[in-house]
């Protein structure tokens, strides 16, 4: 789960004036429970809310959580958005709805929405719900225009204050807040440059001339590479008599904004044109090898390097250091110019199949290696790059494509492990009613995945629709591994519903076990080895059992994989408690908690720290079995699950909370319950393992971290590269990067930026 101090971006450029603004929203904010930030794109309504969500946070006990909606189109994925940025995980068969009202109903903190003009039918209707029965969580939303929920406070953001051009020119430069942007931005891009009486005038010009329009201001003043202050005023001038006198309609701002990156588009090579409107595809961002699959083949060498070159110095790129690697983004107000451009051009459709086709390849390749020592690496990757990821979902099932079938089915772990099975269902269903062209294999493999994320959420009979359908399918063909997988699907769901016959269910596994070894498919193999050894179990045929467990253990210790594995240790740990091996229990118990948190994974540390319960109680310490109890309660619900993924164990937690009240007694065994319950994921953990230190210091955000971590954490706050930190460490730059790259598991991370807050805050006095 992630720091809860919050996600707030550290800010990358300095923040210019509007004291007056910050000052109002802030007194709206505590007043107000939604307050919406007003206005048309490139105002800066993005950064004042994030200015003043700074100055809020100490006020927040859970912290202040910027949600950006940018990217996001499909008004179906909205909660999950959220509830991915708060850390929740929806494994359960309750709406997402459920899992973020069960999350903030206790929660004080402030969420900030930005860019919801997108889906602002979803925002409005989610945000009223929350605001009805989280009543210590505020709202502080960006978009185009107002929500219009009850109690909402809107502010319409006024551009920046610009010079009196009817005044003597000298006293033109009185240091209004647009006139301040300009000389800053413009001294990042001229080290000497100043505000002088040569240049004051033409100053005050621009920005008059640009409406106070931030963003415009600082593509205008990217322009001094190569000309005056003079030069771009008279250009400025030359193009709005031509502009101002088309689109008409258009409210005088809006037109201001647009002419501003028109005239910065024209500034532009037609190769520099061409790259901007090719990488307007992505969304969120993009590296160097995915710009270079999206601009295509007709590339010259060299020219898209120093295409891309230009448009960050021209400021139609924003360039970032993200764990050692530079990715590349584009304003959302760019990225329409672009998109638009490129529709036009009649080239968007073939950059859109370009996007997809890379998007495939990532999937696919994070498929091949997931099992393997790279499977936490390429769970950050995949999470970097999720909006790319789901435009190019949405681009292929548009285009009926049986690549949304391949994507959906090599993302199946990736939805698993990061709590978002109803998202992956989402997509399958989709991708299922749109795509006829696939090979039976494809077919197959899209709903099995479906299947057992139904299954995984409780939601029967969708799970029973699935099967129904694996059933057809493999009526009409041949392929083993269709009937393989229709196999491993009856035999999985029937052990997570509790509806299977465990001798059925064993012969299911065994059968499509040889099929996925044979084919290759080792996830899916270790998948069904789990399921064989807990149907054993079911059987009371231990020995077999342990045998299956011991297997996945062997195979997954030589590959180096992390996830398959913690439920292996668990489930192992499980058949050594039944055997009357406690020390042995506890031992591997306590190594699926460490993979759980190697993982960052609520519901695995559960389903450890309640089996855990059963062990420790056995030894009469019943008062800490209630806390691990209570603390795996709390860990599923935050992932909107039982604790149980298996209902057959329900009968042992049935009889550990019995005796523990009889041992104890009723108000002494809830108070452990709700000791437990309070925890963090990190304090969870480290009373599982019965880690010494102190209690507080488990409890707050990183407790996880190593030493190390914590140091390599202070330097990424101070804004070193891997390359100095392995330097001023004296470790190897692939050290440095591995420490980093668990710092972000751990903390539930996405970006270096995260990381840098999050230690900033923790050095806050």
């Amino acid at each position: 789960m992630s720091s809860n101090r919050g996600n707030l971006p550290l800010e990358l450029t300095s923040f210019v004036g509007r004291r007056a603004q910050v000052g109002t929203v802030e007194n709206l904010l505590a007043n107000s429970r939604l307050v919406t930030l007003t206005g048309i794109g490139g105002v800066g309504k993005s950064r004042l809310a994030l200015r003043v969500a700074d100055r809020v946070r100490r006020d927040f006990g859970d912290g202040v959580w910027l949600v950006e909606l940018g990217d996001t189109r499909d008004p179906a994925l909205l909660g999950d958005v959220i509830a991915t940025t708060l850390g929740l995980r929806s494994r359960g068969a309750g709406s997402i709805v459920d899992v973020l009202t069960g999350y903030l109903s206790a929660r004080d903190l402030l969420i900030v929405l930005d860019n919801c003009e997108h889906v602002i039918d979803a925002v409005t209707t989610l945000t009223e719900t929350l605001l009805k029965v989280c009543p210590r969580v505020r709202f502080l939303a960006t978009s185009r225009e107002a929500l219009n929920v009850g109690g909402e406070s809107a502010f319409p953001v006024p551009p920046l204050t610009i010079p009196d051009t009817s005044i003597e020119p000298a006293a033109r430069g009185a240091r209004t807040d647009a006139v301040a942007l300009f000389a800053d931005r413009a001294a990042a891009v001229v080290p000497d440059f100043d505000i002088t009486d040569d240049n004051r005038a033409a100053v005050a010009g621009i920005c008059a001339r640009l409406d106070g329009l931030p963003l415009a201001i600082e593509l205008a003043a990217a322009r001094l590479r190569t000309m005056s202050p003079g030069q771009i005023l008279s250009r400025l001038d030359d193009r709005y008599g031509l502009l101002t006198r088309g689109r008409r309609g258009a409210p005088k701002r809006q037109r201001t904004l647009a002419w501003c990156i028109g005239w910065s588009h024209d500034l532009c090579t037609p190769d520099e044109q061409r790259l901007w409107h090719r990488l307007s595809v992505f969304a969120g961002g993009f590296d160097l090898d995915a710009a270079e699959r999206v601009y295509g083949a007709d590339a010259a060498p060299g020219e898209l390097h120093d295409s891309l070159s230009a448009l960050v110095a021209k400021s139609i790129l924003i360039r970032e250091d993200v764990d050692g690697t530079v990715r590349f983004r584009m304003l959302e107000t760019v990225r329409e110019f672009g998109r638009h451009q490129a529709e036009a051009d009649g080239d968007h459709i073939e950059s859109a199949r370009r996007h997809q086709d890379w998007c495939l390849g990532l999937t696919l390749r994070a498929t091949a290696e997931w099992i393997g020592p790279r499977q936490l690496e390429w769970v950050t990757r995949l999470e970097r790059e999720l909006p790319n990821l789901r435009a190019a979902l949405e681009f292929a099932i548009g285009e009926s494509h049986a690549d949304a079938l391949r994507m959906t089915t090599a993302l199946y772990h990736f939805w698993v492990l990061r709590g978002r099975p109803g998202e992956g269902r989402h997509w399958s269903a989709r991708a299922l009613a749109h795509v006829t062209t696939a090979s039976a294999v494809e077919q197959a493999r899209a709903p099995q995945a479906a299947g057992a994320m139904a299954a995984l959420q409780g939601d029967i009979a969708d799970a029973a629709a699935t099967l129904t359908r694996l059933r057809q399918l493999a009526e009409r063909t041949t392929d083993p591994v269709v009937g393989a997988l229709l196999a491993h699907t009856r035999g999985s769901i029937g052990l997570m519903t509790g509806d299977a016959d465990p001798d059925h269910a064993q012969d299911l596994m065994t059968g499509a076990i040889a099929v996925h070894e044979a084919s290759g498919a080792r996830g899916l193999q270790l998948d069904a080895l789990i399921s064989l050894g807990l149907s054993c179990v079911l059987l009371g045929d231990t020995s077999r059992a342990v045998e299956h467990f011991e297997q996945v253990l062997a195979i997954t210790e030589s590959a180096g994989e992390t996830m398959l594995r913690s439920w292996a240790l668990w489930a192992a740990g499980y058949v050594a408690w039944r055997e009357g091996e406690p020390d042995r229990a506890e031992g591997l118990l306590a190594d699926g908690i460490r993979s759980a948190r190697l993982m960052a994974d609520p519901l695995i540390a559960a389903t450890c720290a309640e089996t855990l319960a059963w062990v420790v109680a056995g030894r009469h310490r019943h008062h800490r079995a209630a806390v691990l109890m209570g603390a795996a309660d709390s860990l599923a619900s935050v992932v909107g699950s039982a604790t149980f993924v298996f209902p057959a164990l329900l009968a042992h937690h049935d009889a550990c909370a019995r005796d523990g009240r009889k041992a104890l007694d009723p108000r002494t065994f809830e108070k452990g319950l709700r000791e437990g319950a309070a925890m963090t994921f990190d304090a969870a953990v480290a009373f599982a393992l019965d880690e010494p230190g102190d209690a507080a210091a488990a409890q707050g955000p990183g407790a996880a971290l190593t030493k190390r971590e914590r140091e390599v954490s202070e330097l990424v706050a101070r804004g070193l590269t891997n390359k100095q930190i392995a330097a001023r460490l004296v470790i190897s730059h692939r050290t440095a990067e591995g420490h980093v790259e668990h710092i972000r598991t751990k903390l539930g991370f996405t970006s270096r930026a995260q990381i840098a807050a999050w230690a900033a805050a923790r050095a806050d006095p």
